[in-house]
């Protein structure tokens, strides 16, 4: 019996230790992915949007804001689209589309994909730049006084963004 009880707990230390491992990783990576974006108070963005309307931050003061980085090349930015048009009829969102193609063609994916917010088109990556962006999607929530309260790079889903964004809402 107390063979038993010893082998038991090996078992258990060893899951223990597998798991501790596994959850150093994934923080490292999510780190590593993370080390460039901006922090604090978000850089000034400035643009047209794909319906030719200037867009600034300073549009959505006062209010929580999903600033999403994304490309229409991006299996997982097409994926995760869905998720951020539905935010889109409860919360500000603005995108900003890196390295997509031209105004027309982000006008045509977006109809297509019936995305009903605001996008700028970041063609040369000068937007996603100045925000440390270097991979798609990601994406920033900000506060209603233009503070950097969240950074995801890759998928997120729209229940943890909804979340965060009510949070701020409050």
């Amino acid at each position: 019996m107390l063979r038993l009880k010893i082998c038991l707990s090996k078992r258990w230390r060893r899951i223990l230790t597998e798991l501790l491992l596994i959850i150093v990783v994934v923080f490292a990576i999510r780190v590593w992915q993370q080390w460039t974006l901006v922090e604090g108070q978000a850089p000034p963005l400035q643009g047209l949007s794909l319906k030719g309307d200037p867009v600034t931050l300073s549009d959505y003061r006062g209010q929580p804001l999903l600033l999403h980085f994304w490309a229409s090349w991006c299996p997982i930015c097409n994926w995760e689209h869905g998720s951020i048009a539905a935010l889109a009829e409860d919360y500000a969102v603005l995108g900003v589309a890196m390295q997509s193609g031209s105004r027309s063609e982000l006008q045509q994916f977006m109809a297509e994909a019936d995305g009903m917010f605001p996008v700028i088109n970041d063609p040369r990556a000068l937007i996603s730049q100045r925000y440390g962006v270097r991979s798609v999607p990601t994406t920033f929530i900000l506060d209603g006084e233009g503070n950097i309260r969240f950074r995801e790079v890759g998928y997120s889903s729209e229940w943890g963004l909804r979340l965060r964004l009510w949070w701020l809402s409050l």
